[in-house]
């Protein structure tokens, strides 16, 4: 995929050095002349420009991007970009960085963001699921805050732990989208079973969260 990301610093470089290694194309773009160094991330493309003009966005070609990333360290630009990104060049994937956590709520589709990160609630999320085995940790939050990419490691006391998947009912519309085991991710198939230190990742909306987290608790948690 050919992705742009707006932001080029320590977080916007992270994230480009992942996505080149995964196999895709990458366009920094920064109107600071400090962020702009090629040599940092030299398998990229880079452009010293504004990312909330339209001209920039023109001359990036956006209109032949897959994905934008908004990651810049300011919220407006953030929703700048994506709004531009999404209504003038029909960029099909919007993805913005939410700074302060007080502007999370206008990150969404008016203004042309897909997925909203929140690099607090992303931070905390890594801390607790670092300490605590058992707690649904919400990961990312798409669209207009009604669906969570949420992630549980697996208590080896949850009544689930050794159950076939087609054997479980998961509720509302929960979905089990990737089981990360020993470190490796494992496709979730029906006759495959559940281990204890799985770590679950689901698509859930926030109503079922609490319902989801009991079905995998261990039973003395149960109410």
């Amino acid at each position: 995929m050919r992705i742009v990301i707006a932001g080029a610093g320590n977080v916007g470089r992270s994230i480009a050095r992942e996505l080149i290694v995964n196999g895709h194309q990458v366009l920094l773009i920064d109107r600071d002349p400090k962020a702009i160094k090629p040599n940092s991330v030299p398998q990229a493309e880079w452009l010293h420009a504004d990312a909330c003009e339209l001209d920039t966005l023109q001359e990036a070609r956006l209109d032949t991007c897959d994905v934008c990333i908004a990651a810049t360290g300011d919220d407006k630009a953030n929703l700048v970009h994506s709004l531009l990104a999404k209504t003038e060049f029909g960029v099909p994937r919007t993805v913005g960085r939410v700074n302060h956590p007080g502007n999370e709520w206008m990150f969404d589709e008016v203004w042309g963001v897909d997925v909203a990160v929140s690099t607090p609630r992303l931070m905390s999320a890594l801390v607790e699921e670092a300490v605590s085995v058992g707690d649904l940790v919400r990961i990312f939050t798409f669209g207009k805050g009604s669906t969570n990419l949420v992630e549980m490691t697996l208590p080896g006391e949850s009544p689930r732990v050794g159950e076939m998947l087609r054997a479980i009912t998961f509720p509302g519309d929960a979905i089990l989208v990737a089981i990360i085991r020993d470190g490796r991710a494992v496709a979730p198939h029906p006759d495959g079973a559940l281990e204890g230190g799985d770590e679950l990742l689901f698509v859930v909306s926030t109503e079922h969260e609490a319902e989801l987290s009991q079905l995998l608790a261990p039973r003395d948690d149960q109410g």
